[in-house]
């Protein structure tokens, strides 16, 4: 049975010589699409331009059963980027986050408001010009979907524990969060995007915020690593 749906790009793995293996965050959960031929096809509807990282599509689909490779029959794209194609910064943005994302997202039920969420701070990322710190509330704010938000309670402790994703003022044995970084952390804690242009983050200060927000999938992510990307990406704000 056919379906429509939006859908976002996560990853797509070259199958063979021609085919490619397209795994994408739709309104339906999470699917992955066997594109048979599309590397080699001139006149077919689907192209491999559409299936670039993060590309916000309109799918007609074929959905199996859970576990299976699903067939998509139409494709069109449901926003155009305006900026990102031709920005470094957004460009390596959207890579690193496209890995993360691929990294942290597993479960192939239906989540409208991560779905939600995944399409608005994109678009938010496109059309606007502030953008140095949007990959650090990006992640921060994406942890919300994935079950593991840091409690707000207590926020004027000494520490944060990020095994326990708590603020405490018992000195946790590591792990711990503390210092001018806590300060910064609880800064990104308490905005929305509209307000990144009033967080005063130099290079040194976003690496470290990005650093334990890694480390703070690492703990709550079973087999999540640190995305190849990651280096691109310091490279990029150095």
């Amino acid at each position: 049975m056919l379906s429509t749906t939006k859908a976002i790009v996560l990853s797509a793995i070259k199958y063979g010589d021609a085919d490619l293996i397209v795994k994408c965050y739709t309104q339906l959960g999470l699917k992955s699409y066997m594109l048979k031929g599309v590397l080699k096809s001139k006149k077919g509807k689907l192209k491999a331009a559409y299936f670039q990282p993060l590309t916000h599509l309109e799918l007609v689909a074929k959905h199996n059963n859970k576990g299976n490779l699903n067939f998509i029959k139409e494709v069109k794209v449901s926003y155009p980027y305006q900026s990102i194609p031709f920005n470094i910064v957004k460009q390596t943005m959207v890579l690193f986050l496209s890995e993360v994302l691929g990294k942290s997202i597993y479960e192939e039920e239906e989540n409208n408001s991560l779905f939600e969420y995944l399409e608005a701070a994109l678009i938010w990322l496109d059309t606007n010009d502030d953008i140095a710190n949007f990959h650090l509330l990006f992640l921060l704010n994406l942890t919300k979907h994935l079950g593991f938000y840091p409690e707000k309670e207590n926020n004027d402790a000494l520490f944060f524990n990020l095994e326990e994703g708590r603020f405490t003022n018992s000195i946790p044995r590591n792990n711990s969060v503390t210092a001018e970084n806590l300060t910064h952390l609880k800064a990104l804690l308490g905005i929305n995007f509209e307000g990144l242009n009033t967080l005063k983050f130099n290079g040194l200060i976003r690496q470290s915020i990005l650093d334990i927000l890694i480390r703070y999938f690492e703990l709550h992510l079973p087999g999540f690593h640190k995305p190849k990307s990651l280096a691109i990406l310091k490279t990029v704000f150095e």
